[in-house]
């Protein structure tokens, strides 16, 4: 992350988040950023804990592999929750119990993913995503700073989810070959890449102060598909191997 301690002119410039920003509003800015990552900081380490005991406690690893309904549930419960999360996300302690629940619920799923992978390429997909989702983050701060803007991309992003969503859903019907799965996993990855720019410039510019629960939700969700995106192409091409 980048300080900002200093009041000289030259160092208000170099923490200045956008051009334009004055000295209290980007300190206020600043403070909010902190806090919607140090939120994202707690729900990755909720979804390594709960994803290490969906992988290393055999007997519910069992359980969810067993129960086609019951890991439907979890598939679906994430999307389901995002509906409370959204209405109470200002509304203290609701936010954070239902943030709290929509991080763990993920986390299961995640679970199952990664248990049924080799550990080798659950090891190189968190890697790849750590250095894609730092560099990513470091270059939107960056740009930001010179002026730049990523506005522009929420058309382009969405309009891809959904075809990408749409290619998910047809493959579960007419499953593809290892190949396709990693081409289908590439272009999700890139995808997410974008989002990760996208919401990383909305978190700088454009969430308001109260609305620190969403905003880490959806880096949550920029990240955790990133993740598992680059885990989809490294598992096709292991298989096509």
């Amino acid at each position: 992350m980048y300080g900002f301690t200093s009041v000289s002119k030259g160092d208000l410039e170099e923490g200045t988040l956008y051009p334009g920003l004055s000295y209290g509003e980007n300190e206020l800015r600043w403070g909010f950023i902190r806090k919607v990552y140090g939120i994202l900081s707690a729900q990755i380490v909720l979804t390594t804990i709960v994803s290490s005991a969906t992988v290393l406690y055999t007997p519910m690893n069992e359980l969810l592999k067993g129960s086609p309904g019951l890991l439907l549930f979890f598939a679906f419960l994430p999307m389901i929750l995002m509906w409370p999360l959204y209405m109470y996300h200002q509304k203290h302690p609701l936010n954070f119990v239902f943030l709290g629940l929509f991080t763990a619920s993920l986390s299961i799923t995640v679970g199952v993913v990664c248990a049924n992978t080799e550990g080798k390429i659950v090891l190189e997909a968190l890697i790849l995503t750590s250095a894609v989702v730092c560099s990513l983050t470091g270059y939107t701060f960056w740009a930001s700073r010179k002026g730049k803007d990523f506005s522009y991309l929420g058309p382009i992003l969405f309009s891809s989810l959904i075809v990408l969503m749409l290619t998910g859903f047809i493959q579960m019907f007419f499953p593809l070959g290892p190949t396709s799965v990693a081409i289908y996993g590439a272009i999700g990855a890139m995808i997410f890449s974008g989002y990760l720019v996208y919401d990383t410039d909305n978190l700088i510019k454009r969430f308001t102060y109260d609305e620190y629960i969403w905003a880490s939700a959806v880096l949550y969700l920029d990240i955790l598909n990133l993740f598992l995106a680059i885990l989809r192409v490294l598992r096709g091409m292991q298989s096509e191997g």
